[in-house]
């Protein structure tokens, strides 16, 4: 059965770049993704891998730890690992897990028969640190993805896992969010300090209440 969200994501042992893994384990206590790779040596899988250790540091800051899957072997990913450091001017410095048995692949729906009847598809995952799925992305094998809006996702998962809010389209760090309809304008006020803009009874917006 696919996965949906809310769902409690597999947890798994496998073969990496890295050693073996126990999936929850390496998360700990932090907010994790998985995302996947047609095969190796392909040019899109190579400038997103690039790209995912180059913000390294962004990854970090939020207590995010990275793990991609592809369903080639271990001695594939060792060379295409170096051809990635070099190509793309950065130094992959997470786990690339080899799946050549489709294991991970099975447990998170990554084979899509229509598009490739042996191929992972190009999902991505954000686990939380109760281990819900909280993000389910998939691109076409053609398309590389967008880390900056991951990045905003993530941004914004972890704002309202802690405060009473919803972030509006194209949200960004520092602009002002939604209220939730669950909590009322009375109280609303009380708890947002910093203003309660009532637009219409059911959009309120406040300045994003976790900065100064």
């Amino acid at each position: 059965m696919a996965l949906r969200l809310g769902d409690k994501a597999p947890n798994f042992k496998a073969q990496t770049s890295a050693g073996e893994i126990d999936f929850y384990e390496y998360l700990g206590n932090g907010w994790g993704i998985l995302f996947s790779h047609p095969a190796d040596y392909t040019p899109v899988c190579t400038t997103e891998l690039g790209k995912t250790a180059l913000l390294n540091e962004e990854f970090r800051k939020r207590n995010v730890k990275v793990l991609a899957v592809s369903v080639d072997p271990l001695d594939k990913h060792e060379g295409w690992i170096k051809d990635i450091n070099e190509t793309q001017n950065t130094n992959v410095n997470f786990p690339l897990i080899a799946d050549p048995d489709r294991t991970v692949a099975t447990l998170y729906d990554m084979i899509h028969p229509n598009a490739s009847a042996t191929a992972t598809v190009r999902s991505l995952f954000v686990i939380g640190p109760d281990k819900l799925v909280k993000l389910m992305i998939t691109y076409p094998a053609s398309t590389g993805r967008n880390f900056v809006e991951v990045l905003r996702v993530i941004d914004s998962l972890q704002l309202t896992a802690n405060h009473s809010v919803a972030t509006p389209a194209d949200w960004k760090q520092g602009e002002d969010v939604i209220v939730v309809p669950a909590v009322s304008t009375e109280d609303a006020i009380k708890k947002f300090p910093k203003g309660v803009k009532v637009v219409k009874p059911y959009l309120r917006y406040t300045p994003q209440p976790n900065i100064d």
